[in-house]
């Protein structure tokens, strides 16, 4: 029986995706588990595999298309079996738009039928009739580049139509006055200010790229509706650091174990016995989640995107590394799978990387908690009465106070030293 695939839901708040390659062709022959499509949320590019085996009957929607979560998108059946040839929906590619350069406006792309005809543009002047005109007095409204401009090449900005806002003069009307050769160049008359200060430059605007409004929301929500507290814990890092160094060179260049790893398999293991530390607030209620998902917050061009290691606390420290590794990767490539980046059920984000000592991270939610690290560092430590060097290392998690207080996140942060400072633990 012929089965339709459908928009997948990639996250709690996600509503539409953009079907941006369709991997497999009508006609083609397809396993469950396949690849399919590439689907483009607010987050990051997906790869959307195929829930049925057979051939890929028909595709409902063009590359490009804005789909709903929940709309059929293709048709996998037999090749033999009869389907519906009209599908429910069919959406197509939404219309190309355009980004003003001055003001930072979408401007939708019109069809060439719809254009308004030659005769109705205003006319332009020729260059007698400009010469002809009498000029202006008084200041005009020009950008400082374009002012610039004007001065060095002799440009009557009177002369010059402004295509900014309000009729603004900028840089691209007086280059375009001069290729046509419709302005008038008359000799500087004004004598140079005895100041001389290099142009002021313009203003840009930058339209947000999908996952960086993801980002504003999601965080604007945390910081507006979540009571955030936090607890800050100074680690001992020496013999975590000397039994990675030890690991490390057992194994080969690509297999190599960092500081992250241990973190978050320690974070996993603290978890299991903080179960309100590993769990989301629904309204009236708390659920603690069965299994514990740690979230990895990965820097990417354009924000952060969390990828999730899953049964976190289950897994071996290598095979834990592994995953991570294949996941960032994935994730900076701009593709990674919808398990990747659903269902963590807490978060670290580490900055340690960019020699950041100490910062608070906001939660995600609906998680209850985010675990902020700093980097590991050499520092001088007094320890029986001496100055010695020791690794140190702090830490400082956001918990929401709704579903936790800070006497348990305090007890979890001596739990996690636990395991940092004694890591063997985490290996046996």
């Amino acid at each position: 029986m012929a089965e339709t695939i459908s928009m997948p839901k990639l996250g709690f708040d996600m509503a539409e995706g953009t079907l941006v390659r369709w991997v497999k062709n009508e006609g083609e022959n397809v396993n469950k588990g396949d690849v399919l499509a590439e689907i483009e949320t607010d987050k990051a590019t997906v790869e959307v595999e195929s829930s049925a085996s057979g051939v890929v009957r028909k595709l409902l929607v063009e590359e490009g298309s804005v789909v709903p979560v929940g709309d059929p998108i293709a048709v996998v059946g037999s090749a033999d079996e009869k389907i519906d040839e009209t599908p429910t929906k069919v959406v197509e590619p939404k219309a190309e738009k355009k980004t003003d350069e001055q003001g930072g406006e979408e401007l939708k792309t019109e069809p060439k039928a719809e254009e308004k005809p030659a005769a109705q543009a205003q006319p332009t002047p020729s260059p007698a009739a400009q010469a002809a005109a009498p000029a202006q007095e008084g200041p005009v409204k020009a950008s400082p580049l374009a002012k610039k401009i004007a001065r060095d090449k002799n440009v009557d900005l009177w002369q010059v139509q402004g295509t900014g806002p309000g009729g603004r003069v900028v840089r691209k009307d007086v280059e375009a006055a001069l290729a046509g050769g419709t302005v008038d160049r008359r000799p500087q008359a004004i004598a140079p200010s005895p100041v001389s200060r290099p142009p002021s430059a313009e203003d840009e605007t930058i339209q947000l790229t999908k996952l960086r409004q993801a980002i504003a929301r999601r965080m604007t929500e945390s910081t507006t509706s979540v009571p955030h507290f936090y607890v800050t814990h100074e680690y001992k890092m020496d013999a975590l650091m000397a039994l990675r160094k030890q690991i490390n060179d057992y194994l080969g260049e690509d297999e190599k174990v960092s500081v992250n790893d241990f973190i978050i398999k320690a974070v996993a293991l603290a978890l299991r016995e903080f179960p309100n530390l590993n769990a989301s607030f629904a309204g009236d209620k708390v659920i603690r989640h069965g299994a514990v998902n740690v979230g990895v917050a990965v820097s990417v061009e354009g924000g952060l995107l969390t990828v999730v290691n899953r049964d976190t606390d289950q897994q071996p420290l290598r095979a834990l590394s592994a995953d991570v590794k294949r996941m960032v990767a994935g994730a900076r490539e701009g593709k990674v799978k919808p398990d990747d980046i659903q269902g963590s059920t807490f978060s670290i984000s580490n900055m340690g990387m960019f020699d950041v000592e100490n910062f608070a991270a906001i939660i995600n939610p609906p998680e209850a908690g985010i675990l902020a690290v700093g980097s590991a560092r050499q520092v001088p430590v007094v320890e029986n009465g001496e100055v010695k060097v020791g690794w140190r290392m702090k830490a400082t998690i956001s918990v929401d106070h709704r579903v936790s207080d800070g006497a348990e996140a305090a007890q979890f942060m001596q739990k996690l030293a636990e395991f940092l400072e004694n890591p063997v633990r985490m290996l046996v």
